[in-house]
């Protein structure tokens, strides 16, 4: 079968048309994720290539300024980079800032990048329901490397550990007992850490943190191929960015020897099915116009106590298998 002109515009590496197409996969409208589902189909053939790296870090870590160089560490390198970033978006308006091709200036301005900030929205962990399917659409451009950089780090970062190939998590000078607020659960998902701005004063006390978070990652038993490693590095100053790539390089390297790469994106796509059947289960609730009026009664029988939460979710399953 022939492929649709927005199929090939994509495989080209049209950037207007990757961004269009991103725009339509983020779309609610029960017409766009029908479409967007058929121009994934098409793609699908032409995707996975790429390396999936997820970085989170800490508010003032400098996140942006690390993907950025990072980014242009790569692409000298001789990759192309795609950097999904989810920006927080208002749990009032709903809005959000999207600022964040101002804060990668240079690297958007790269013909080699491409920089497609988007709003959070409900989902878990900071990352945009869309991500995977943004991701995808990435690939099939032609990027080889796709950072996803998520607002920040939280009990639901497992949502992004999901769905990446690589984990890594930036932090900051200094620390201590409290681990600068990153949970147990968080460093288990870690492939690595980085300590940024070990530069000028900070030198001296991002090396005594390396040795604190080292110790604290040997605490976790991991039982895998793949021991978490714990550097520094410098993203103003453009140290220890070369180190940090080899040490991917090398972990995606010792994934395919170990069958733990091919083996970690399987089990990702199947945790994505379930993913998605409980988020199209949700969207028919709402579509249905009559099991949408009764939801909205139960949420206000649950919520005085005058119905259990197990009884409400029987009586939704229920109504929809009726519909």
């Amino acid at each position: 079968m022939p492929l649709t002109s927005t199929a090939e515009a994509i495989l080209a590496g049209n950037r207007r048309a990757l961004a269009k197409a991103i725009t339509l996969v983020e779309s609610s409208r029960a017409k766009d994720r029908e479409a967007s589902q058929e121009l994934l189909n098409e793609l699908l053939p032409h995707t996975g290539k790429s390396l999936r790296l997820g970085i989170t870090g800490v508010p003032g870590v400098g996140k942006s300024t690390f993907i950025e160089t990072f980014g242009q560490h790569v692409i000298a390198e001789g990759h192309k980079v795609a950097v999904l970033a989810v920006d927080p978006s208002s749990p009032k308006a709903g809005g959000s800032i999207l600022g964040d091709k101002t804060r990668m200036e240079l690297l958007s301005r790269d013909s080699r990048a491409f920089i497609r900030p988007s709003p959070a929205g409900r989902a878990l962990g900071g990352v945009a329901l869309k991500t995977r399917e943004s991701m995808l659409l990435c690939e099939a451009a032609g990027f080889d490397v796709v950072i996803v950089e998520t607002v920040g780090v939280g009990q639901s970062e497992h949502q992004v550990g999901s769905m990446v190939d690589f984990f890594l998590i930036l932090l900051l000078p200094g620390g201590g007992d409290e681990l600068q607020g990153i949970k147990k659960g968080i460093l288990e998902l870690a492939d690595a850490i980085m300590i940024n701005k070990a530069d000028g004063e900070s030198a001296s006390l991002a090396r005594k943190t390396k040795l604190h978070y080292q110790t604290a990652m040997s605490l976790l038993s991991t039982g895998d191929f793949w021991k978490p490693e714990v550097h520094t590095c410098s993203a103003l100053k453009k140290e220890g960015l070369t180190e940090c790539w080899a040490m991917m390089r090398r972990y995606k390297e010792e994934a395919a020897d170990h069958g733990a790469f091919d083996q970690k994106r399987a089990e990702q796509n199947v945790q994505w099915m379930w993913q998605l059947t409980d988020e199209m289960m949700r969207q028919q609730l709402h579509d249905n116009a009559t099991i949408s009026t009764e939801l909205s009664q139960m949420l206000v029988q649950v919520s005085a106590g005058e119905l259990t939460p197990v009884t409400a979710a029987n009586r939704i399953i229920a109504q929809l298998r009726q519909s």
